[in-house]
């Protein structure tokens, strides 16, 4: 493919809820953005569609299980910069297919980072990695912390990190860097995370269309934070002189409850909790109906409790903080999902 002066970027999970916000970030720097996505039988650029219209990003296909397709990949789009953010990212799936997710967050890493570097050797790769690689580390968790995962997911993205990421750039040269990313959501979080489950199944109950629904762990605690905030990281960490991974985290931590309470303050709903442990209940205050039950099915086999993050050493070497507050990340979600549910009644 002939070669422009603009810098180009190929984004694996292109269509997830990171890739489709850097996607849009990339091309506002006049990046030419390649996109490599899996064949699938629903329509998987539905958050990306309008950048493939006005062809800001240009969309292969291809798959992490295939090393021909990432070669083909590779060889078409001569990237400078590769952001691998294709994974099996469902972290309770993980535990009911542990074989799947170390073949794409493991093995799928090991291929795409050595056609990469076999093609360019001065190639910048970024890894997704993840909070849940710290496990059951005490909190806050920083660069500098042990890690302990507690889930296949979170050991495929420890193996994958220390083995393609630390060796490969210690070994090799090679210009990869992981970014540690804690919890961070949006509107395009996909509908079966706990976050987008909360907001969407509240909007709907707020508009009468749902009765109630289930969660699990309400005690677990997570470092929220807002994905749009969070994909300019991944840019910065490869603009730099040296390859460097980075903590991002807001360094505040909330339940899955307190999530749950926001988001029925951010939609007008007054709830009050009874009972206890897998009897517990929310109720609407207003409608004396039962909103939220617990499942025990929803708990995972291994759970994670706390998760803070310490992003210091990103905040001094980069420059960067959170711009947006927990309170509002909910309520920017809560207040989309509503609209969401609105416009499909119309």
């Amino acid at each position: 493919m002939k070669q422009t002066s603009k810098k180009r970027a190929l984004i694996t999970g292109i269509t997830g809820q990171d890739g489709s916000y850097l996607a849009e970030f990339l091309a506002s720097k006049g990046y030419a953005v390649f996109g490599m996505i899996r064949r699938a039988s629903n329509d998987p650029l539905v958050r990306v569609s309008d950048l493939v219209r006005s062809k800001k990003v240009t969309i292969l296909y291809g798959n992490l299980r295939d090393i021909g397709s990432i070669d083909r990949v590779i060889v078409e789009t001569c990237p400078d910069e590769i952001y691998n953010l294709a994974a099996q990212s469902d972290v309770g799936i993980s535990f009911k297919c542990p074989e799947e997710t170390t073949e794409v967050n493991y093995y799928g890493v090991g291929r795409l980072v050595n056609a990469a570097m076999k093609a360019n050797p001065k190639v910048r790769i970024y890894q997704a990695s993840t909070s849940e690689m710290f496990g059951k580390t005490k909190p806050p968790q920083n660069e500098r912390s042990p890690f302990a995962p507690v889930s296949p997911y979170g050991e495929a993205k420890l193996k994958a990190h220390q083995d393609f990421v630390v060796r490969y750039r210690d070994a090799h040269g090679l210009f990869i860097c992981s970014g540690i990313l804690f919890n961070h959501e949006s509107p395009l979080r996909g509908e079966h995370f706990v976050t987008r489950k909360i907001t969407l199944s509240m909007a709907r109950i707020r508009l009468g269309l749902q009765e109630s629904f289930e969660l699990g762990n309400l005690d677990a605690k997570r470092d929220w934070g807002y994905a749009k905030d969070y994909v300019e990281m991944m840019w910065l960490m490869l603009q730099q002189n040296k390859p460097q991974d980075f903590v991002i985290a807001t360094g505040e931590s909330h339940t899955v409850r307190v999530f749950f309470l926001e988001a029925a303050n951010a939609l007008g709903m007054h709830v009050s909790f009874k009972g206890q442990g897998l009897k517990e209940v929310a109720v609407d205050e207003d409608t004396g109906r039962i909103i939220l039950r617990i499942n025990k099915n929803f708990y995972r086999p291994l759970e994670v409790d706390y998760l803070l993050g310490d992003s210091a050493k990103a905040r001094r070497a980069l420059g960067w903080k959170p711009k947006t507050k927990f309170t509002d990340l909910v309520k920017i979600m809560a207040d989309a999902d509503l609209n969401q549910v609105r416009r499909k009644l119309t």
